[in-house]
């Protein structure tokens, strides 16, 4: 998300240069635009009030009025979800065309609340690099918002407002999320023009493994539409339910109807983490490692006997501690095969700092077992 602007000096009208914006896999958009500082934290202006009341109460005329064919669970479920979800602007100080620092957007996103103290589930990419953070709730209001903890590592933060009387979204069991039942996103996408906008398609497939740069994620796959600004926001099923944190579209040319979302059912631990600790400990075992792919890529010629090599271990790491060597080849991570860095990646995952594994190595020929203790992963 970046941008470049010129601003007005004087009586001097300056010509907009450039102005770019980049798509990124997930990414909340960039509109460009510079903008002084609002008042944050202000409640709903009494037109707004109004108005809110207004459309609330013609909201409910109509829902009485409405047939059964007409009043689905999937318009059962957006009004259930859509004032839970919030818009999420990113500013950053940059300096203008005259060296000026100033606050302007960096870009924007989606979040979702999830409890009434005011915290909000949003992806880390939304939030990153940002000096203000402003929320923007359905029903008006606005509120500067605070980052309580971030991970790049599954692309989550915690935000928080101060606001009373928040609506709270209900979260659902992932793991019985089935392959073609309906699928409904809901977010701000291209920005908060377009906010609450309500996008209907079906899961497409579960347990995608998907690599945004270095980082691998397991999504869920949905063919509704997810666009710049519907990062962060709600995946919902048919019941109403979070099921799913939107936060990858995928944007190559000729490929369309594929959009990411995280299960819930991962999100829920890492956010209970970032909102009590600001950060997620994810554990290690210490070392650079080459498979047969990284291997060929690269032009090695080596027999890895279907495991994976040990080229560099961290000092002090957890492999090195427990005897390991450069030249070692890993071939099972606590009983099971690994052949590919991306396959022993998975398996660590599923433990945690402190946890003890047994790792198979070979070292000239002979299988040995090591005892490992799994560390944090350093932050640095």
């Amino acid at each position: 998300m970046s941008k470049t602007f010129l601003n007005k000096a004087g009586s001097v009208t300056v010509s907009l240069l450039l102005a770019m914006s980049m798509l990124l896999s997930g990414c909340g958009g960039s509109n460009g635009k510079a903008a002084a500082t609002p008042d944050t934290k202000k409640p709903a202006s009494q037109t707004e009030q109004t108005t809110q009341q207004q459309q609330e109460k013609k909201a409910e005329e109509i829902d009485k009025k409405m047939s059964g064919a007409r009043n689905t669970p999937i318009v059962q479920a957006a009004r259930k979800v859509g004032p839970t979800v919030v818009g999420i602007t990113n500013k950053a100080y940059v300096r203008d065309f005259f060296n000026r620092v100033q606050l302007a957007e960096r870009g924007y996103g989606s979040g979702v609340i999830y409890d009434k103290s005011g915290l909000i589930v949003t992806n880390n990419h939304v939030v990153e690099g940002a000096s203000e953070i402003i929320v923007s709730l359905a029903d008006g209001r606005s509120a500067q918002g605070k980052v309580l903890g971030t991970d790049a590592a599954t692309d989550l933060a915690v935000v928080k407002i101060e606001l009373d009387n928040l609506p709270v979204a209900e979260f659902g069991d992932s793991s019985t999320v089935q392959v073609g039942e309906p699928a409904i996103a809901i977010g701000n996408p291209l920005g908060m023009e377009f906010r609450g906008s309500v996008t209907v398609g079906i899961i497409s497939a579960l347990n995608r493994s998907v690599e945004i740069g270095e980082k691998k994620f397991t999504l869920f796959q949905t063919d509704a539409a997810i666009n710049p600004g519907n990062s962060g926001g709600a995946l919902v099923n048919a019941d109403g339910e979070i099921i799913g944190i939107n936060s990858a579209k995928i944007a190559v040319s000729n490929v369309e109807g594929i959009g990411f979302a995280i299960p819930i059912n991962n999100v829920k631990p890492i956010i209970k983490e970032l909102a009590s600790k600001g950060r997620v400990a994810h554990p290690y075992v210490g070392a650079s490692l080459i498979d047969a792919q990284i291997a060929k890529q690269y032009g090695f010629d080596m027999d890895l006997h279907g495991g994976l090599f040990i080229m560099k271990l961290s000092k002090g790491g957890p492999l090195a501690r427990a005897g390991a060597r450069t030249g070692d080849i890993i071939t099972e991570f606590n009983g099971v095969k690994v052949q590919t860095v991306a396959a022993l990646r998975d398996e660590i995952a599923k433990h945690q700092v402190g946890d003890q594994v047994n790792i198979t190595v070979l070292r000239n020929e002979n299988q040995m077992t090591l005892a490992v203790v799994l560390q944090e992963y350093p932050r640095n």
